[in-house]
């Protein structure tokens, strides 16, 4: 597996996700803003993922902050902060790995500045480690929830670079191939970035997993010939309800899975889960720049002066998810008191 994200001494090295798979380039960041433009351009992308670079970002930045007081420390801190959490509104693991690094700061303030800064350093590390750690644990629960022999569908790229490393989503096809189940993988495309088709693929391939890249509008016609056994998804913001924002086009694979009486299963960590939004109409959806729609390689494939609408995701409302994997187990039906009580136990 490729390290998505990783130090380079004091700066920040991550793989860029829009050149593969036809060729492994990095990235490096060396401010805060770098991380912020690389998470806005989706040079690094995926919820999990974007919370590391967050923490690395901020962890990066503090490093820079020219302050002597603690009292402007922290003010120059909190202000990169709220520029990280607004690099990409929709996946909340961004403002929660932001609200860890400010936390952290906030308690260290009998501190020396420069305590404060390489506490900063390790939290990110942590958290890091913690993903990779917390992706493992969703693998070995949702392996259980893979038939001995599978086609399991996804959509877009829940893997290890969607992830500090591993997967969620491809943590538990890993963890079911890795078990020693005959699991085959179907990837829808996934339009308008194709990370379908040039990510998960890409994953599945240099795992050795059988993997077959279908059009977003073919999964209805697989499922409809018995073709598919369950679908995983991961997600980006996950409601107190249970309702799940994902890449666009996941509530139609959802609303066919239950037609067709398969399994839709979404593997995220606890970090996902946003207690405070009751239900996915409050989840804000980002929208995209509308050429990501019209053209390929920067050449128009509509008319010219074309209007599209682009959003990056959709809300899957919690009836139509069989389960929520996490770390801390798989939760079921009714998911107000399942979601409550996890959170509450952490």
């Amino acid at each position: 597996m490729i390290p998505t994200i990783q130090w380079d001494k004091d700066y920040i090295r991550m793989v860029d996700q829009r050149k593969l798979p036809s060729r492994v380039e990095w990235f490096v960041a060396r401010s805060y803003r770098d991380v912020i433009k690389a998470i806005q351009r989706m040079v690094i992308r995926g919820a999990p993922a974007i919370g590391v670079a967050a923490a690395m970002g901020l962890a990066m930045g503090g490093r820079a902050i020219k302050a002597r007081t603690y009292e402007a420390f922290v003010q120059r801190l909190e202000a990169m902060g709220a520029e990280m959490a607004e690099a990409r509104p929709t996946a909340v693991n961004l403002r929660w790995a932001v609200e860890r690094m400010l936390r952290l700061a906030e308690g260290l303030s009998r501190e020396p500045v420069d305590a404060i800064k390489a506490a900063l350093r390790v939290e990110a590390d942590r958290i890091l480690a913690e993903d990779i750690a917390v992706n493992r644990s969703i693998g070995r629960h949702g392996a259980s929830l893979v038939p001995d022999e599978a086609t399991i569908l996804t959509h877009c790229n829940a893997g290890s670079l969607a992830t500090g490393g591993y997967g969620t989503a491809l943590g538990v096809i890993r963890a079911a191939w890795e078990a020693g189940k005959k699991v085959r993988v179907y990837a829808d495309e996934t339009r308008p970035w194709l990370q379908g088709l040039r990510l998960t693929a890409y994953e599945m391939m240099e795992e050795g997993i059988p993997v077959w890249v279908i059009a977003d509008n073919a999964a209805g016609s697989f499922m409809r010939r018995g073709r598919i056994q369950l679908v995983v998804t991961g997600a980006d913001r996950i409601a107190a309800n249970g309702d799940v924002a994902n890449k666009i086009g996941t509530y139609q694979v959802a609303v066919l899975a239950r037609e067709n009486g398969i399994p839709f299963y979404v593997a995220a960590p606890l970090s996902t889960i946003d207690p405070a939004i009751p239900d996915g109409d409050h989840i804000p959806v980002e929208e995209r720049d509308p050429a990501e729609i019209c053209e390929v390689g920067g050449k128009c494939l509509g008319p010219q002066g074309v209007a599209a609408l682009n959003p990056a995701f959709d809300i899957t409302p919690a009836r139509y998810v069989t389960a929520i994997i996490t770390e801390k187990g798989v939760l079921y039906p009714p998911y107000p008191d399942q979601i409550k009580e996890v959170l509450e136990a952490r």
